[in-house]
């Protein structure tokens, strides 16, 4: 029996490569840090979002490279590209000589007349959805030769996407909301760059200036051929569960219900991580007895000492990990001095990434419903649907993004394989908020 061949229904009609407005002006170098330098065997970190639309796509086109453009004069980083300095640290060239020019945005051009908006937002990630968004299962140490962002535009039969891929090491979900919404405000308004509601800070070092050598694999296939798990395929399965502000208001109180007085509550966050974490511990079908891992990329921003602004662009994310349910309390005590402590931990033995290291049985959270994805209007309205590609999702890897529906509503990204899944959406404890 013969295996079936993916639907495609995405033609590519056109390629090109977008430079900043001034690409002639060099800008400084930006040193890649503790906080950036363990991505760099994740993936490029994949967006799309899917708008309703009916007018010229080729104008639309035009005016949001003409908007990139001008965003790359401030987020100058995302047009440059990955080397090394005299001492083997890995940082981003931006400008100057023609050796080390700009190397830009990659940008493709697509049509697909038979795929309507409402396919691409279901709550079922559809397969074709990578044929939407650039670089997928490409390593972020391949941005030593490769653009550390590209962008696909695609016509749909009702609408359009944008479909992004971000280089991981360069960035993390904060710094990629703060660029797309400030590339979205130049082409909604017509800003000037520099006049755009929050100017992004790219002086790295002052979040962590101890520099690091890494020792990095020749090529991304050399990388997974040392991991053990590769080769072990299993199908995956992607879809969208939506919380109501309701919903996510009962979570926070019937988690916090018989806590002593005296306890600090937990959060809407913690309260959400751990309802899906039980969730999906019961969807696997696992035993008392069996070991789960519960993991948070969490934002440090505001835990650093001293703390550093929203504005901050680049990673300022660590992941926390927890093998028990009362560790959901490791958030609270995750602070200025447990970063400083992982970070000296990892400087002095650096490790870079597996999937294996998620450990066994993991549910991992990424993202935030803090993001406001839905605001990203270019002039076209906002999203109807917001989502992540397929880089970097392994079975438990779960995006929390804020509710289409608006409000305290959060939609969860849940990867599983298809059994715990099928469980899942026949769970009435977890559905019936």
């Amino acid at each position: 029996m013969t295996e079936e061949k993916p639907r495609v229904a995405v033609k590519v009609t056109g390629k090109s490569r977008v430079l900043p407005c001034k690409k002639e002006e060099r800008r400084p170098t930006c040193q890649l840090v503790t906080f950036d330098l363990p991505y760099i065997t994740f993936y490029y970190n994949q967006k799309v979002l899917v708008y309703k639309h009916g007018g010229d796509f080729g104008e639309a086109v035009g005016k949001l490279k003409e908007g990139l453009s001008a965003a790359l004069e401030e987020f100058y980083p995302l047009a440059g590209r990955l080397g090394k300095d005299e001492e083997g640290v890995l940082v981003v060239k931006c400008g100057g000589e023609e050796e080390e020019g700009w190397v830009g945005v990659d940008v493709v051009e697509a049509v697909a007349e038979e795929v309507e908006v409402a396919e691409l937002a279901a709550d079922e990630v559809p397969e074709l959805l990578q044929q939407i968004v650039p670089l997928t299962g490409v390593m972020n140490l391949e941005g030593l030769h490769r653009p550390l962002l590209a962008v696909q535009f695609t016509k749909l039969k009702d609408g359009f996407a944008i479909g992004c891929a971000f280089n991981h090491a360069i960035l993390d979900g904060n710094s990629t909301w703060h660029f797309m919404s400030s590339w979205a405000e130049i082409c909604r308004t017509g800003c000037e760059p520099t006049s755009i509601s929050l100017k992004p800070i790219h002086d790295r070092t002052k979040a962590r200036n101890t520099r690091v050598k890494l020792e990095l694999p020749k090529s991304a296939s050399e990388h997974e051929d040392s991991d053990p798990t590769k080769g072990h395929s299993i199908p995956l399965r992607e879809r969208v569960f939506t919380f109501s502000e309701a919903s996510i208001d009962k979570i926070k109180s019937d988690a916090n219900a018989g806590r002593p007085e005296e306890a600090k509550p937990f959060s809407a966050f913690q309260s959400l991580g751990s309802h899906i974490w039980k969730a999906v511990c019961r969807a696997r079908g696992l035993k008392p007895e069996d070991v789960t891992v519960f993991a948070i990329f969490m934002d440090c921003r505001k835990r650093v000492d001293p703390p550093m602004d929203d504005s901050y662009f680049g990673n300022l994310i660590q992941a926390v990990f927890t093998g028990t349910a009362s560790g959901l309390g490791v958030i609270d005590v995750h602070d200025a001095k447990a970063i400083d402590a992982r970070s000296k931990e990892w400087e002095a033995a650096p490790k870079l990434f597996h999937f294996k290291d998620a450990g066994v049985n993991c549910v991992a959270v990424g993202s935030s419903p803090r993001f406001p994805v839905y605001e990203v209007d270019f002039g076209f309205g906002r999203p109807e649907r917001v989502r992540s590609g397929s880089n970097n999702k392994f079975d438990g890897m779960v995006y929390l993004y804020r509710g289409r529906e608006g409000g305290r509503s959060v939609d969860v990204e849940i990867t599983l394989e298809p059994l715990p899944m099928e469980n899942l959406e026949k769970d009435e404890e977890f559905l019936k908020v």
